[in-house]
């Protein structure tokens, strides 16, 4: 009977978390979304740990359901590596941006939890990565766990996925990042091809 409870818990605080978001942001961001497409402007998704996996999943939803040209640094092992070995952590996705030519038709989207956190020298990568942007005059999406980070404080739009229970702020903040970017490419203003099923 414990075990159930801690399960319908766990629920109740998605729900709560689901209720919190603020759906206007996420039509903020077809709007915008939809703008890149039609001047041809690339969307490059970042993300650590389980985000980078978002990250590479969304790439994958948004090039083939809403035909956007979109790429992550995560999905090359060997480049990211190579960087991180040769370079140093922090960079390893500004660097990736400025060989891919980032320009003001673009924009990040970062997944993340925290956000970036330059006094807990935390994902200082993410950081590096907005402040590149910026000066390219690119867009900076994100969809962050918290609302003190760097990336909530300097995105253009930013989705922030409140979590009241503490010890639920990554799995719920990771699991709703999937729920955000399946919303967008479902959105009819952005989908252009059917999913299988």
């Amino acid at each position: 009977m414990k075990n159930l409870y801690n399960i319908n818990r766990y629920f109740d605080d998605v729900k709560k978390s689901i209720e919190f978001i603020e759906k206007k942001k996420i039509d903020k961001l077809v709007i915008e979304i939809a703008k890149i497409k039609k001047r041809g402007g690339r969307i490059f998704f970042l993300g650590v740990g389980g985000s980078a996996g978002n990250a590479s999943h969304a790439v994958n939803d948004f090039r083939k359901i809403c035909n956007i040209e979109c790429y992550t640094p995560v999905d090359n092992v060997s480049e990211l590596t190579a960087r991180t070995n040769d370079e140093g952590f922090e960079t390893i996705f500004s660097s990736y941006l400025i060989n891919s030519k980032l320009s003001k038709n673009d924009a990040i989207f970062i997944f993340s939890v925290g956000g970036g956190n330059i006094k807990f020298n935390v994902s200082l990568n993410l950081i590096e990565a907005i402040k590149l942007a910026k000066k390219k005059k690119s867009k900076v999406f994100s969809i962050v766990g918290r609302n003190d980070g760097y990336a909530y404080k300097h995105s253009n739009i930013s989705i922030f996925t409140k979590s009241d229970n503490k010890k639920l702020v990554t799995p719920i903040s990771e699991g709703l990042q999937g729920v955000i970017w399946h919303c967008l490419v479902s959105d009819e203003r952005l989908q252009v091809n059917k999913t299988k099923w």
